[in-house]
C-alpha cells in the first residue's frame, strides 16, 4: 500500500472483531514505524504503552465516560500514549517560541502508529476522552496520557465510509 492508498483507505474503526487478535509481527512493524515518526530535536518526548488481554480492557473501560468510546472494549490492543518531559533543546524552543512541542509530535507519533495499523490491515481510532488518572494507574506510568489508540481487525461488514473534509481550497493557499 502506498501512502496515498493508506490516507484514502484509513478511518476511525469502531467496529471492532473483538474473537481476532493481532498477529505480533503486525504489532511489532507499528511500533518501528512509531519510533521512526519525527519530533522536535528528535526529542521523542512520549512512552508508548502496550495493552492487551485485561489490561487493554480496562484501558478501554477508562475511555469511556459519559458513554463515550463504548466499542473501544472490542479492540484487541490499547496503545497509551503518554507525555514524557522534553529534551533540553526541545524545552528551550518551546519556551523561546511558545509551542506546545509535545502535543505536536504525539500527533505526528499517532499518525504514524494509524498509518502503519492500516498498511497492516488493521483499524484503529484515536481517543482523546480518556481518565488520565485511572489510565496512570492501570498502566503503572508516571506521566500523563494524552491518547489512547484502539487497534484491531474491523467486523467484516465495516465498509469504507464517505470522507467529509473541507474543499482543498478552504485548507491550502499558495503564494
Amino acid at each position: 500500500m502506498n501512502f496515498s492508498e493508506i490516507a484514502q483507505t484509513r478511518q476511525s474503526c469502531r467496529n471492532y472483531d473483538s474473537s481476532k487478535e493481532v498477529e505480533q509481527e503486525k504489532l511489532d512493524a507499528i511500533l518501528a514505524s512509531a519510533r521512526l515518526a519525527p519530533s522536535a530535536c528528535n526529542g521523542q518526548p512520549y512512552l508508548l504503552t502496550v495493552c492487551r488481554g485485561e489490561t487493554a480492557k480496562e484501558v478501554a473501560k477508562a475511555t469511556m465516560g459519559m458513554g463515550m468510546n463504548k466499542f473501544a472494549i472490542d479492540a484487541p490492543v490499547q496503545i497509551v500514549i503518554s507525555e514524557m518531559p522534553y529534551t533540553k533543546t526541545a524545552a528551550l524552543g518551546a519556551k523561546v517560541k511558545g509551542n506546545d512541542y509535545r502535543s505536536m509530535d504525539i500527533g505526528i507519533v499517532a499518525a504514524y502508529i494509524t498509518a502503519e495499523a492500516t498498511a497492516q490491515g488493521l483499524g484503529s481510532c484515536m481517543l482523546g476522552w480518556l481518565d488520565d488518572a485511572k489510565i496512570r494507574k492501570i498502566c503503572g506510568i508516571e506521566y500523563p496520557a494524552r491518547l489512547v489508540i484502539t487497534i484491531g481487525y474491523a467486523k467484516e461488514d465495516d465498509k469504507l465510509r464517505d470522507k467529509k473534509r473541507k474543499a482543498i481550497d478552504e485548507l491550502v493557499v499558495q503564494k
